[in-house]
């Protein structure tokens, strides 16, 4: 109880700060203050990246476990004649999984103004046919929550198109242990690592091999960890969520071990490690494949990297929507991430 408690509370932490992919240095700053607040050394990288390193016994062949805090999200694309605006979207997601949500607009200027993303076909009384509407780019738009009747009025205050937008993520945890929010994907994973390294320290524990924390801030648009990964690296390990529907054996209760995604597959001797870690830890798991899904691990390997690479993370339900776990999933996680870096390296 207490482990989940402390990951949820890191994790509520993390999804009430925004940022969209291209937007965040708030939070990769807020993750560079937890682990400066634990002595443990980290740096940013050029592309807005962290990485924090724990020093172990081997410092000639190492590991880096990945997570990303960078989230779906939009940017203004046009101010339309009523002052409301039409968004380009950030990340792949479905316009009705956002419609009706509540989002805030980000100016260049550092002010922030709330809004409601609708369709433009909303209210029934006017729009016969508002329900077939398509919902898309040209129809969703944002309702400022400021006095605004045209266009000039909505940038007088300042707004401006390439400003970010990002969604409220509505966090919850309910009595009986699910967690609701959007941006599981992946700050839940992120959650995961840093506790990993808070518990790491707190329990003494020497790694066999120097390990590093990669936390990304651009996989949703396809090359987060595909850089400044350090040279003695030999397993890379992607923590990223799981994937749930139709013909998945992933649920919101365990850990998700991938064998294959869009990529193709993930290394096989890695993914047979980790399932032994998993048996022989009693650590809930599922073997899955998620069909249209790239990971950091994946952007690694087209970038080149010479790595034995996995991916492995919590079940989430209506990934890219309104996002669900169950703390158990978190648990188990964690469970085989703590297994995983005390272990010996694949042959």
């Amino acid at each position: 109880m207490k482990q989940t408690q402390a990951i949820t509370g890191i994790l509520e932490q993390l999804v009430n700060i925004p940022s969209p992919s291209g937007y965040t240095e708030a939070c990769i700053d807020h993750c560079a203050t937890y682990f400066e607040d634990l002595e443990v050394p980290a740096y940013k990288t050029k592309k807005g990246a962290l990485i924090a390193t724990l020093e172990g016994e081997d410092n000639t062949q190492q590991r880096l476990l990945t997570a990303h805090v960078d989230t779906l999200g939009a940017m203004v694309k046009e101010i339309k004649s009523d002052g409301t605006l039409k968004l380009s979207m950030i990340g792949g997601f479905r316009w009705n999984s956002v419609e009706g949500e509540y989002c805030e607009i980000h100016t260049a200027s550092g002010a922030t103004y709330s809004g409601t993303i609708l369709m433009h076909q909303t209210s029934v009384h006017v729009y016969k046919d508002g329900g077939e509407a398509k919902r898309n780019q040209e129809n969703i738009e944002v309702r400022v929550d400021a006095e605004v009747h045209n266009a000039q009025d909505t940038k007088d205050l300042g707004v401006q198109v390439g400003d970010f937008v990002s969604f409220d993520p509505r966090f919850q945890v309910t009595d009986n242990g699910f967690v609701k929010s959007r941006h599981l994907d992946d700050k839940a994973s992120v959650a995961i690592l840093m506790h990993l390294v808070d518990t790491l320290k707190e329990e003494g524990v020497v790694l066999p091999y120097t390990t590093h924390f990669y936390i990304s801030n651009n996989e949703e648009i396809g090359y987060g960890g595909n850089a400044s990964i350090p040279e003695e690296t030999v397993e890379y390990l992607a923590v990223d969520m799981g994937a749930i529907g139709d013909g998945q054996t992933t649920t919101e209760y365990i850990a998700s071990i991938c064998a294959k995604d869009s990529s193709g597959p993930y290394h096989y001797g890695l993914r047979q490690h980790l399932v032994q870690l998993a048996e022989h830890n009693d650590i809930g798991y599922e073997i899955d494949i998620y069909p249209y899904y790239g990971s950091d691990a994946s952007a690694a390997i087209r970038a080149g990297a010479d790595v034995k690479h996995g991916l492995i993370g919590p079940g989430i339900d209506a990934s890219h929507a309104v996002e669900r776990t169950h703390v158990t999933s978190l648990e188990h996680t964690f469970n085989l991430l703590f297994a995983y870096v005390q272990s010996e390296l694949v042959e």
